[in-house]
């Protein structure tokens, strides 16, 4: 079990299941910058969070929702949790907002995950499934809690704190991922100053070894 001093920001764990370099630099060096991708979805979030509480027919919907688990090391804040009625229960059903659209990979299930856990660890209650709003399609993607998700997860936030306790910051792994992440210039400034496409890099990696 963790302590309050000792509880890491729940949204890391995307970014370290999308590259350990940007979650270092992100959350250990602390640099950040923005681009038109965390523009939108900063836009997306204020909207989601203009009104916290909405009660409906069977259904409480709460913005913006602190929550932390001791267990997994993890604070943060739910975009959007609907508290759906059934019989005398009231069970949560975490919603996450995305401006773009569904991964391939768990990067955005996994933080949704994790907001289950803290969720199942504060109410003591069984939370099965919860769902992914993506911008850009307009689709609400459902996910399921198995436990194959749930495992990641967790080796994920040892992963977290194995990365932050370390003390030390990645080397660049670069792909065509590189293209979309906002810390490009502070990571790569070479590619990102227009000298190299990441393209052309790899290329360039491959003929050395090669060679």
């Amino acid at each position: 079990m963790y302590r309050d001093d000792e509880l890491l920001q729940l949204s890391g764990l995307q970014h370290l299941l999308y590259c350990p370099r940007q979650c270092a630099l992100a959350y250990m060096e602390m640099q950040w910058a923005d681009n038109s991708f965390t523009a939108k979805g900063i836009i997306m979030h204020d909207k989601v969070h203009a009104e916290k509480i909405e009660r409906r027919k069977n259904v409480v919907i709460e913005r913006d929702m602190y929550i932390k688990s001791f267990s997994l090391g993890l604070v943060g804040k739910a975009d959007v949790v609907e508290f759906h009625k059934s019989e005398n229960l009231m069970t949560p059903f975490p919603v996450e907002y995305k401006s773009g659209k569904a991964k391939k990979d768990n990067t955005d299930k996994v933080q949704l995950c994790a907001q289950a856990l803290c969720l199942e660890e504060m109410m003591k209650i069984k939370i099965p499934n919860g769902a992914i709003f993506y911008g850009k399609t307009k689709n609400r993607l459902n996910v399921d809690f198995d436990e194959s998700l749930r495992d990641e997860t967790i080796a994920l936030a040892k992963d977290f704190h194995n990365l932050i306790e370390s003390g030390i910051t990645p080397k660049a792994q670069i792909s065509e991922k590189c293209n979309n992440c906002s810390l490009k210039e502070l990571c790569l400034p070479e590619l990102a100053a227009g000298k190299k496409s990441v393209k052309k890099y790899l290329q360039e990696i491959a003929s050395e070894r090669d060679s």
